[in-house]
């Protein structure tokens, strides 16, 4: 197994690393709406959350050497169901050609340091 870490997604709060890859799978650790630049959440906005997500899981994915086309599943917790629709259409921006993963989108009581949404993914990739 092998981390991988990037200082273009935010670091871990907890006792985890952002990435890990093991054969041709890399899994990813949820991801919080951080920005790695100031260390605090990009909005309230469950829109630019959502972007703000996808774009540390993108980070993490070029510092193992993959990207978005390579994600077979993800899972997305929130805690307001209701912004389903909004949370889709972002998520939906970051993957060409309609070809999306497999995905699971779960509404929890609460996230860590009160986010609205976390993001986690699993990648397959022959180069990993």
């Amino acid at each position: 197994m092998e981390k991988v870490i990037t200082a273009k997604a935010p670091a871990a709060i907890g006792p985890y690393v952002q990435g890990i890859k093991t054969g041709s799978f890399l899994f990813i650790s949820g991801q919080l709406p951080i920005d790695p630049a100031t260390g605090e959440f990009v909005s309230e906005d469950i829109g630019l959350q959502t972007e703000q997500s996808m774009k540390n899981i993108r980070a993490i994915l070029e510092q193992a050497g993959t990207g978005l086309k390579n994600i077979v599943k993800t899972t997305i917790f929130t805690t307001d169901i209701t912004c389903f629709d909004q949370i889709n259409q972002v998520y939906a921006s970051f993957f060409s050609n309609n070809e999306f993963p497999a995905r699971s989108v779960i509404e929890v009581a609460g996230l860590p340091k009160g986010a609205k949404l976390e993001i986690e993914a699993i990648a397959v990739n022959d180069l990993l």
